[in-house]
């Protein structure tokens, strides 16, 4: 589920009919002081963090005059909170409260209905206080199409006693909040708390929205840069690994980062899963044997070599991991040998330079592990290959053993390799990037490879070398797999006149910035 901050939030309310107070979300500490003095009155500062514990982080704090204001904000503007740095702050006028309420639409898996819950206390453990008899808790289903009701909500009200005045104002905001939850298709709609004022107005002090990650695409106002729950903005690596995600179709390619800023021998290693479950497991290997993990990575679902690939080369953007581990379910239906080529073409574009373990149980196991041994034999550092009886524990101890008998570490390079035409290749778009043959490299080649292990026919001898057997169209639009064979499997047992070009869309300005930034 995606996140939306708190001031994004309340701008939903507010576009509900909701009351939220006066107020502006900055970035600066000016801007903070210029809101305060617009306000004309005491002020609080709220640090813009995806985090529950802001006020244990010096994230809220309360303002008499625009100079405190200023401060508050100086002290959370670029505050790390875990991967999170503040760099929005929101100032609004302090309320005077009577009385707090909880309020949320949530989604009820187990009735499959969404469901309204109303507290007669605000703040946290709603449900735990509600057990112990602090405050009465209330819930009630409605069905989408139609909404809450009025009715529905001043049925819900007097289910915790709340049948005073108030209930007017308390069952239209009920009813208000279904309303922004049902048009943002949120996964989650909290007002925590949602507040009677001493003047008699209810206001939403706080707030919290998740999206539903399925609806993100119909909802370009809101905002969202990926579709995904993270604890933090999505770095720029991130946004890089969403966009293959978001333009190729062919199974899941799910790239998290899990740190950052560390520094080579801090025992960070870039993580390749397959699998949810299986990946769990590995990882837990992995911080059995003393390591710590850089990234999340699941490339399943059958994907293509090409965005295995993709997936691999990102994770070696992070040039100061001390390894490459890879490991997921060991049972995967798919054919391993084509994420075993992707492998093999990343390793062998960025000459790879940390120790590499991969498992790749499955369908051709056998085969996967050749391709990525032929791999290694190019490259300074180990890789080895592994199949489903070779448990993550076990592995994860090879590659403890292999890391710490590296005696001196490669230079990480700057950047992959990039590939260079020759004149007057023979070339032919693919879905996501583009095949070049050298014919004159070609015709010294004995074996075809290329030809042999094109399982869709889409490539045929003419001459000797190798041509499109479809049209340049089909190729274009699908038929054309990506299985990187004829790069990957040219090299190795042929003469190397074939090159895949599959670009990855940000990633070559990404590490000239890193570069740059360490040189």
């Amino acid at each position: 589920m995606a996140r939306l901050h708190e001031y994004e939030g309340k701008a939903l309310l507010a576009t509900a009919g909701i009351p939220i107070p006066r107020g502006e979300a900055v970035d600066n500490k000016d801007d903070a002081a210029r809101v305060a003095g617009e306000i004309g009155g005491p002020v609080v500062v709220k640090m813009q963090a995806w985090t529950t514990r802001r006020a244990d982080l010096g994230g809220i704090q309360f303002a008499d005059d625009p100079d405190q204001a200023r401060s508050a904000a100086a002290d959370m503007l670029g505050k790390r909170v875990g991967q999170f740095t503040v760099d929005k702050v929101l100032v609004e006028e302090k309320l005077a409260i009577q009385s707090e309420y909880y309020a949320s639409v949530l989604v009820d898996d187990a009735a499959r209905k969404p469901l309204v819950l109303f507290a007669t206390g605000g703040g946290t453990g709603i449900e735990e206080r509600a057990q112990r008899g602090e405050l009465k808790l209330g819930r009630t289903h409605f069905d989408p199409q139609d909404g809450l009701s009025p009715q529905a909500a001043r049925d819900l009200l007097n289910s915790v006693g709340m049948s005073d005045p108030r209930q007017s104002k308390l069952a239209d905001a009920l009813v208000r909040l279904v309303n922004a939850a049902t048009q943002a298709e949120a996964r989650t709609a909290e007002i925590n708390p949602l507040v009677l004022t001493e003047d008699e107005r209810i206001v939403a002090a706080d707030c919290r929205f998740t999206i539903d990650d399925y609806a993100v695409f119909r909802h370009p106002e809101l905002g969202i840069e990926i579709a995904r729950e993270m604890d933090h903005p999505p770095t720029e690596l991130e946004r890089i690994a969403y966009d293959v995600e978001a333009h190729d179709y062919r199974g899941t390619f799910y790239f998290a980062q899990m740190a950052d800023g560390f520094e080579a021998g801090d025992g960070y290693v870039g993580f390749h899963g397959a699998g949810g479950g299986g990946s769990m497991m590995s990882m837990d290997a992995l911080t059995h044997a003393g390591f710590k993990i850089a990234n999340f990575t699941d490339t399943s679902g059958n994907p293509s070599a090409s965005k295995v690939y993709r997936a691999a080369m990102i994770i070696l953007s992070q040039r100061n991991i001390d390894g490459y581990f890879g490991s997921g379910s060991g049972v995967a239906s798919q054919e391993q040998f084509h994420s075993a080529r992707g492998l093999a073409k990343a390793f062998r574009e960025w000459d790879l330079w940390v120790p590499a373990v991969i498992r790749l149980g499955g369908n051709s196991e056998d085969r996967a592990v050749e391709i990525l041994q032929q791999a290694g034999k190019d490259l300074a550092v180990p890789v080895e290959g592994y199949r489903k009886d070779d448990s993550p524990a076990f592995i994860a101890g090879r590659f403890r053993e292999l890391i710490d008998s590296q005696e001196d570490r490669p230079t990480p390079p700057r950047a992959p390799k990039r590939f260079s035409p020759p004149p007057n290749c023979y070339t032919f778009e693919t879905v996501t990037g583009r095949i070049y043959y050298d014919h004159a490299t070609c015709d010294e080649c004995e074996s075809k490879i290329c030809v042999e292990q094109c399982v869709p026919q889409i490539l045929k001898l003419e001459n000797g070398r190798p041509v499109l057997n479809i049209s340049e169209e089909e190729a274009a639009h699908g038929k054309c797999t990506e299985c990187l064979a004829c790069e990957v499997d040219c090299r190795t047992h042929g003469a190397g006149g074939g090159f895949v070009d599959l670009p990855i869309p940000g990633l070559d300005d990404f590490l000239s910035r890193a570069a740059a930034a360490t040189s």
